[in-house]
């Protein structure tokens, strides 16, 4: 859905500065105005390769680190009886990053005029649709502070996950940009050499050597073009992805690729089960936490599926049951959701579900780049092969030739 950033006016007639998700400019119109707020600009929002140019910032405004910290000194602050206010002006003043400072900044005017922080923090368009989420749970509760700290814990998951992923595809990814970088200077440099003498040879040459010039000629004319393709295709599957359909499709698809799908399947349930856990632990009822869990899952595919339970539940049918029917877990979650409807305890075997999905990820991440270091080995040889072959097979067929000569 589109998001569109505007600048509007509460009640008190202080200005906010925000994002917001609507179908076109007439359906944010309507949402600020629902708001009780008033309008003054409001444009769409363009997003590309890092650059927000509705806020002019390279990169995006709240890090990672930055939630994290917030979470973790709200929770002590807030623990220790300073009033949310004051809590946010310290950490204003204090914020590492000037962005986010001017974040908390708006949050204490949204605060200071009124209204709630879910719905500030909302307006603001730096904070995730789960963190918004728990902080309206937490509110509702009177557990803001402890919801402040499961929030940092569910960010610290998040963070280490992605932190060890980059970690194993550092290698891997480095081989095939070395590679890709030596082929295209042998192609350019080094095979028009040879092809010049090859002709000299006026015989036919092998097929391989024939496959090697044919592609290194088309390299060199029609470069141009070649660039073109790619940049085409990269664009036509982004544009695809970003069709709910093409999303669906490449999350399900993602699921059952070799090597990398099994981790793609314990990370998504590791969220999942701990998401799910931190919802009903705050005491969220269970279909609105299967809605809140269905928007933070990242895949298009376990995200249908538990809106799908989420119906089965709203009609009366267990749990369990609808599990089953979803068909994206495995025997031991499904047995631990039958214990934890059993006893009433399904929060906490859900957490005990994700702390072992994320030491299994963990894991696996750790052997990752022992397991694709075979396939990029073959890979190299395979081309090193057809390299050799090409080059050698002709001046082979031509000692051959001479030594008959003699």
């Amino acid at each position: 859905m589109p998001s569109f950033a505007y600048r509007a006016r509460d009640p008190g007639g202080a200005p906010i500065d925000g994002t917001i998700e609507a179908v076109d400019l007439d359906g944010a119109a309507n949402q600020l105005r629902e708001r009780g707020l008033t309008p003054i600009r409001l444009e769409p929002v363009k997003e590309g390769l890092g650059l927000k140019l509705s806020g002019l910032h390279f990169g995006p405004r709240v890090r990672p680190e930055d939630l994290m910290l917030f979470s973790r000194q709200m929770n002590t602050l807030m623990k220790s009886g300073v009033p949310i206010l004051r809590a946010l002006a310290s950490l204003q003043e204090s914020a590492a990053n000037p962005a986010f400072g001017e974040v908390i900044g708006r949050l204490r005017q949204s605060l200071d005029s009124g209204r709630e922080m879910s719905i500030a923090m909302r307006d603001s368009g730096e904070f995730t649709n789960f963190y918004i989420s728990m902080v309206r749970v937490g509110e509702a509760t009177g557990m803001l502070d402890q919801v402040f700290m499961r929030l940092f814990v569910h960010l610290e998951f998040e963070k280490r996950m992605k932190a060890q992923i980059k970690s194993a595809l550092r290698y891997p990814s480095f081989v095939v940009i070395a590679m890709a970088v030596a082929i295209s200077v042998i192609n350019v440099m080094v095979i028009p050499v040879f092809a010049g003498i090859f002709k000299g040879f006026k015989t036919e040459l092998p097929l391989m050597t024939r496959i090697m010039i044919g592609f290194s000629d088309f390299t060199v004319n029609y470069w141009p073009w070649l660039l073109g393709l790619i940049a085409a295709a990269v664009l036509a599957v982004r544009a695809w992805l970003g069709t709910e359909a093409g999303r669906l499709r490449w999350d399900r698809w993602k699921l059952s690729l070799p090597i990398v799908g099994p981790i793609v399947s314990q990370a998504t349930l590791a969220r999942f089960s701990r998401s799910f856990a931190l919802t009903l632990r705050s005491g969220v009822p269970i279909t609105q936490a299967m809605q809140v869990v269905a928007e933070v899952v990242d895949n298009a595919h376990v995200s249908l599926k538990v809106r799908e339970m989420e119906l089965g539940v709203e009609r009366g049918e267990s749990l369990l049951r609808n599990a089953v029917t979803a068909g994206i877990f495995t025997p031991v979650v499904l047995q631990m959701i039958a214990v934890g409807e059993e006893t009433g305890r399904i929060d906490e075997l859900l957490e005990e579900i994700a702390d072992m999905y994320e030491q299994e990820v963990a894991y696996a991440v750790e052997g990752l780049s022992a397991k694709i270091e075979p396939i990029l080995i073959v890979v190299l040889a395979a081309i090193v092969l057809a390299l050799a072959l090409g080059v050698f097979l002709p001046m082979w067929d031509l000692g051959k030739v001479a030594l008959k000569r003699g």
